[in-house]
C-alpha cells in the first residue's frame, strides 16, 4: 500500500521520536476507529498492520499505527526500551492520534501494552474512549513468565551482570533483552490477580505458537473473568499469524466488536 511519510510525534522528557501513520477514515460511536499496538521488535509495515490498514481504506475505517521506540521507523534506542517506556509512548499516541472510541489491536507484546493503555485510560476516567479489545497472541508479563522464569542460571547472570544478552530469534537478528527490560517488565505484571477492562475482549492465539503457549492466552482470560471475553485457538496457527486465513481472523474480529 502506497503511503506518504509518516508524521512523528514527540514523547517523554528525552524526547522520543515516534513514527505514527494514519489511514483516514470516520471514527463514530458506533463505528470506532482503531489502533495497533505491535509486538517485541514487530513495526507498523508488518503483514498484520498492513492488512488493518488495508482494511481501513477499503471500508472508510480510521486505523492509526506507531512504531515503538527502537522499532521500525522510530529506529533509535532500543536498548534503552522498557515496558513503561513503551506503554508511555502507546497512550500518548492514542491521545494525540484518535478521537472517540477505539479498538485497540494489540499483537504479541502489543496485547499486553494494550492491557496496559486500558488501565491507564481508567486511572484518567477516560475508558469510554475504549470500545474494544482484539488481541492477537498475547504475550502479558512475558519478561517474567516467559522470558527470565524460562531461562538457565547462565543466561540469567549474564543479563545481571553484563546488562543485556543477545537472544536468538527465528525471526531474524538476534534479539537484545537487556536488565532494565526484565526489571521493569516487575512493575508492569497484570496476571497476578482478576481485573476488569471494561469492554469486549476478543483473543485469537494459535496452538502451534512455540513463542506463547495457548495456555498463556487462557490465563488471561482468566483474569478477565468480569468481561465479555471470547477466546479463539486456532489449531494450527503460529505464533505471528499472518497467513491470509488469519488476517481473515483478525479483521472479523475487529468486525465483530466494533461494526463492520
Amino acid at each position: 500500500m502506497t503511503e506518504a511519510s509518516p508524521q512523528f510525534l514527540t514523547v517523554g522528557a528525552d524526547e522520543r521520536r515516534i513514527a505514527v501513520r494514519v489511514t483516514e477514515g470516520v471514527s463514530t460511536a458506533r463505528k470506532p476507529g482503531v489502533i495497533w499496538c505491535g509486538g517485541f521488535l514487530s513495526d507498523m509495515r508488518g503483514t498484520k498492520a498492513e492488512a488493518l490498514a488495508e482494511w481501513g481504506a477499503k471500508v472508510g475505517r480510521r486505523v492509526v499505527r506507531f512504531d515503538y521506540s527502537g522499532h521500525g521507523e522510530s529506529a533509535e534506542g532500543f536498548e534503552d526500551g522498557t515496558i513503561s517506556r513503551w506503554a508511555e509512548e502507546a497512550a500518548a499516541v492514542f491521545d494525540a492520534f484518535t478521537k472517540g472510541p477505539q479498538i485497540v489491536v494489540g499483537s504479541s507484546m502489543g496485547g499486553w501494552i494494550a492491557l496496559l493503555l486500558a488501565r491507564s485510560l481508567a486511572a484518567r476516567r477516560k475508558s469510554k474512549r475504549l470500545a474494544a479489545l482484539v488481541l492477537i497472541a498475547p504475550a502479558p508479563d512475558f519478561t517474567e513468565e516467559l522470558m527470565w522464569k524460562a531461562m538457565p542460571d547462565d543466561i540469567r547472570n549474564t543479563i545481571l551482570t553484563e546488562g543485556v544478552w543477545m537472544r536468538p530469534s527465528e525471526y531474524g537478528p538476534a534479539q537484545p533483552v537487556t536488565r532494565g527490560l526484565i526489571e521493569d517488565g516487575r512493575t508492569n505484571l497484570v496476571l497476578g490477580a482478576p481485573f476488569a477492562i471494561g469492554c469486549p475482549v476478543r483473543i485469537l492465539q494459535g496452538v502451534a505458537d512455540p513463542d506463547v503457549p495457548w495456555q498463556h492466552a487462557v490465563r488471561l482470560s482468566s483474569c478477565l473473568a468480569e468481561d465479555d471475553v471470547v477466546l479463539t485457538l486456532i489449531k494450527d496457527g503460529d505464533h505471528r499469524l499472518s497467513r491470509p486465513e488469519d488476517l481473515e481472523r483478525i479483521i472479523a474480529a475487529v468486525e465483530e466488536v466494533g461494526g463492520h
